[in-house]
């Protein structure tokens, strides 16, 4: 079977590409920008704005990891090189961040919302299996802009302030298993047009996750919880330090943020690892 993966230089992506390597397969992509690197990988040039140009030998798989808002006008083009079965990557945060104090945020998510569906509905039109995976918290030491940025962060200040007590429920999942999973999902008929939370495998409170992430840099844990209020004020002087970033993070580390996982080790055998970060791992 052979595939083709949209941001395969990504976060998972570029774990996708790798698993499938391993597994035997010389997968294709799509890049805007030319790539010499052909050994294991062919490349194609092309931008999912412009779905009508590509054109691609027959391929029957396709792994999204970029976000699938262009995936629903491009999937008929990929239906005319055969494509049979697609696995795309949305967000947990469709069901937990539609109701968020910041507008930005919201339009984000309801973005998202909404390509997943449209994305789902053309396969239908098409006579392509689906299946949605919905990851939770994604890391991968060093490369991610959540876990891996709290942990420079915390390289820097060598402290951590916590809006409250920070007992909210996270349950982060490494990249590498999400490329796992999304192979096995493929394989899965099971998994076909189904969507699934894919959580990792250990719920821990807020102040444990950022516990972890001072053993992980070798460091002792030095966290400071603060009255909301306080936190939120502190942000807003401090907020140019943190692109991408809102004062809703503050509000949400009192909250719970857990998915059950259980239909997706059912169906294709979902087991990631416990969350233990290491920011010495390299490759």
């Amino acid at each position: 079977m052979q595939s083709l993966v949209l941001g395969a230089t990504g976060l998972v992506g570029r774990h996708i590409v790798k698993q499938l390597i391993a597994a035997g397969e010389h997968p294709f992509a799509l890049s805007r920008l030319p790539h010499t690197d052909t050994r294991d990988i062919q490349w194609f040039a092309g931008d999912l704005e412009d779905a009508g140009a590509l054109s691609f030998p027959p391929f029957q798989t396709l792994y999204c990891t970029a976000h699938c808002h262009f995936l629903p006008g491009a999937l008929p083009s990929f239906a005319r090189s055969g494509l049979r079965r697609v696995v795309f990557f949305t967000s947990t945060s469709v069901l937990t961040k539609l109701s968020s104090a910041d507008a930005q945020e919201r339009k984000q998510v309801q973005m998202l919302a909404d390509s997943e569906q449209q994305a789902i509905a053309e396969c239908g039109k098409h006579g392509i299996a689906w299946t949605v995976l919905r990851p939770t918290i994604i890391y991968d030491e060093g490369r991610d802009p959540s876990i891996s940025r709290l942990a420079r962060l915390i390289a820097r200040f060598e402290f951590f302030p916590l809006a409250g007590l920070g007992k909210g429920l996270r349950q982060p999942v490494h990249a590498e298993d999400l490329a796992i999973g999304a192979l096995q999902a493929a394989a899965s008929e099971a998994a076909i047009n189904h969507t699934y939370n894919v959580p990792g495998s250990e719920t821990v409170t807020y102040r444990e996750m950022i516990g972890r992430i001072f053993d992980g840099l070798g460091k002792p844990r030095r966290i400071i919880p603060m009255p909301p209020l306080l936190w939120r004020a502190a942000f807003h002087m401090a907020r140019r330090a943190f692109p991408n970033a809102n004062a809703e993070m503050g509000a949400r580390m009192s909250k719970d943020l857990v998915f059950d996982g259980s239909s997706a080790a059912r169906d294709f055998g979902w087991r990631p690892r416990p969350f233990h970060p290491r920011f010495d791992r390299t490759g």
